[in-house]
């Protein structure tokens, strides 16, 4: 099993660590819109997150430069192409005949695709769409139930839906309602989402106190809502 990348969390980035004894002073590089820090492998996490304090506004302006000019090209749906899900990676494998379906196996997003099919795109589609839906319910009841303790409410139901714009919703009866698509983002964005329309559940604005509760459940609530802001529209297939 390969060892999980050391990270720190920028302001709406997330640099990986990176340590070796074959520098002698840390640097920062910027690479296909990811954030690397290369360090002396003793180097102290505090020392690392003070360069990247110092470099903060020059990174996210690179990283703003960057995504505006990336070429914005649509899915094709072929084997080869890369489908996010909780802020990791899989590379998706079209394969002919079975009965369709999507399934995470191997580390491949692997899709069926039976031989009567007229439209393979559509088909293909149609089954990732309801394979993240399947698991961002799953995933969202699950962070909802635990969230819900921590923070001393009872909702009383979960459900999903594309959204455009925003990344859930909550009555006044408890019942809340995700974007499905947020469960392409990284675990702990999809955490502070959860924990902000429980929070509603407390306090139904945008109050001091209500930001208090987020904060009580997810104290990097502040970096979550840069990383949120700045990555949407990546996320908003």
């Amino acid at each position: 099993m390969s060892p999980v990348p050391e990270t720190i969390a920028g302001t709406g980035f997330q640099a990986e660590v990176i340590r070796t004894d074959r520098v002698k002073t840390a640097s920062i590089r910027l690479e296909a819109g990811k954030v690397s820090v290369v360090v002396p492998r003793s180097t102290p996490t505090e020392r690392i997150e003070s360069l990247l304090r110092a470099k903060d506004r020059w990174i996210r302006e690179k990283l703003l430069l960057h995504r505006e000019h990336a070429p914005s090209r649509p899915k094709e749906y072929v084997s080869g192409e890369a489908f996010a899900y909780l802020g990791k990676h899989f590379r998706l494998k079209v394969e002919a005949g079975g009965t369709g379906g999507a399934k995470l196996r191997n580390g491949y997003l692997s899709v069926g695709v039976p031989s009567s099919v007229k439209n393979r795109e559509a088909s293909i589609r149609q089954a990732l769409e309801a394979w993240y839906r399947q698991h961002a319910l799953a995933k969202l009841e699950e962070k909802t139930a635990r969230y819900a303790k921590l923070i001393g409410v009872e909702p009383q139901s979960v459900a999903i839906k594309t959204f455009r714009g925003r990344w859930g919703s909550c009555s006044r009866d408890g019942k809340l309602v995700f974007n499905w698509m947020i469960i392409l983002a990284p675990h702990r964005i999809v955490d502070y989402v959860v924990v902000h329309e429980l929070c509603h559940l407390r306090h139904h604005d945008h109050s001091p106190a209500f930001w208090r509760c987020v904060e009580g459940a997810i104290p990097d609530y502040r970096v979550c809502r840069a990383w949120l802001k700045a990555n949407a529209g990546r996320l908003e297939r």
